[in-house]
């Protein structure tokens, strides 16, 4: 996660009353030794649906903030026009956004149960009492190590606001969807941001980072490679790629579903092939410019966890994966990473989950265990990066987690790439 969430307010401020002055906003006016034209009592203030402000002149919004839990706080006024106002709580500048420009904002510290006041000037005739407060300082978020910890400083300047690189440019279809320089962008962030600044780092020409992913995805179901044999485990057959069930009772007659082995793999890398294949039209800034792929990145294996036919399966097919992906697209030459499942321990490894993290390090060009694999196969080794949490629940969404994974798996492509 990138922060605390931002939430609308509503039920921390207290005792709120608009006061309208006459005219329009004049910077130097002081008004707050101005008698207002008019001033009301906001019943509801926040929320969904506010109480509705006079209107006719300067509005400027007065009372007390309250939260219930200490800590470092972000307010965001206003929505669509109204959020062109100046917030200050407890006689500090939380906001400034005037016409045409960018917002900027400033952190405050609020302790729990202290209450503080707040005024909001309204620099135009929009007006109203929406706005959001953002919790900055929630342990594993993204602001608060940035911020407050000192870590991955390149993401944000000066001002306190998230920058992307101009060299780097983010793809994302079927989820995590986008279109962008790649750079911190709404409440989440995956590995690709980590990776990509590595990676961008590296190169001096442009960088394509293309995610193509769905979450709660097995290897040896939803993206199972073309030309996967069926295979039997405990009595069931499971299916080969195309096929349907998920497995049956041996000689009985499979009975199919709405979904098919390798069926996420089919909608994912269709999708990435949509992109490719029209480049220059999803990539007007590069038009005429073409493409090479240089690698795979892949972190994956959880659901595998849950089916043991799938974990004793998951080696053999993260090597037709590793393989099928080069010759897929043409790239024969192209590295390619894996990234262990963040909770598995190398040392206390059980069941399922030792098959899988077996797997993954097998893979290794340096295990040894498929020569062709040498020089151009590396697997990162996450659990000493996990700040807790498992692969199921996203790692708490602790963005600590994600950045160093993405930074070990772009440090262990350029290795293949720069040895």
């Amino acid at each position: 996660k990138v922060d605390g969430g931002s939430r609308r307010w509503g039920s921390q401020f207290l005792d709120p009353v608009v006061s309208v002055y006459e005219g329009t906003y004049d910077s130097k006016a002081d008004y707050d030794a101005m008698k207002p034209a008019n001033t009301l009592k906001l019943d509801k203030f926040g929320g969904v649906h506010p109480t509705l402000y006079p209107g006719g002149g300067v509005h400027v919004t007065r009372g007390f903030v309250q939260v219930k839990e200490t800590g470092i706080y972000e307010f965001r006024p206003g929505y669509g026009g109204s959020t062109n106002n100046i917030m200050e709580v407890d006689g500090k500048e939380v906001h400034r956004k005037e016409v045409g420009e960018d917002p900027v904002r400033a952190e405050i510290k609020l302790e729990a149960g202290k209450k503080v006041p707040f005024k909001i000037t309204y620099l135009s005739k929009d007006a109203n009492g929406l706005g959001w407060i953002v919790r900055m300082d929630v342990p594993g978020a993204l602001s608060t190590l940035v911020k407050h910890k000192g870590m991955y400083t390149y993401l944000m300047n000066e001002q306190g606001q998230w920058v992307a690189r101009d060299d780097v440019w983010y793809k994302g279809v079927i989820a995590a969807a986008g279109s962008r320089w790649l750079g911190v962008s709404g409440s989440r962030i995956g590995p690709e941001l980590g990776f990509g600044h590595v990676i961008g780092d590296h190169y001096d020409k442009p960088v394509l980072i293309l995610k193509t992913s769905q979450g709660n995805r097995s290897l040896s179901w939803d993206f199972l490679p073309p030309g996967s044999k069926r295979f039997e485990h405990g009595g069931k057959i499971y299916a080969g790629y195309k096929e349907s069930p998920l497995s049956w009772e041996k000689g009985a007659d499979p009975k199919p579903i709405n979904w098919y082995a390798g069926k996420q793999y089919d909608d994912c890398f269709g999708a990435a092939h949509e992109v490719l294949d029209n480049f220059d039209k999803q990539f007007p800034h590069w038009k005429g410019r073409g493409y090479k792929i240089e690698g795979f990145a892949w972190w994956q294996g959880d659901k595998d966890r849950y089916n043991e036919g799938h974990a004793i399966q998951y080696e053999k097919n993260l090597v037709h994966l590793i393989k099928t992906l080069r010759q897929e697209f043409k790239a024969p030459d192209a590295k390619f990473v894996v990234a262990t499942l963040g909770q598995t321990a190398k040392d206390s490894a059980k069941g399922n989950e030792k098959l899988i993290l077996d797997a993954q390090l097998a893979v290794d060009g340096t295990s040894g265990k498929y020569p062709e694999f040498r020089a151009n196969v590396a697997t990162v080794y996450t659990h000493p990066l996990s700040q807790g949490g498992a692969s199921n629940s996203h790692y708490n969404g602790n963005a600590q987690t994600y950045m160093d994974a993405g930074l070990a798996m772009g440090k262990a492509m350029i290795g293949l790439i720069n040895p």
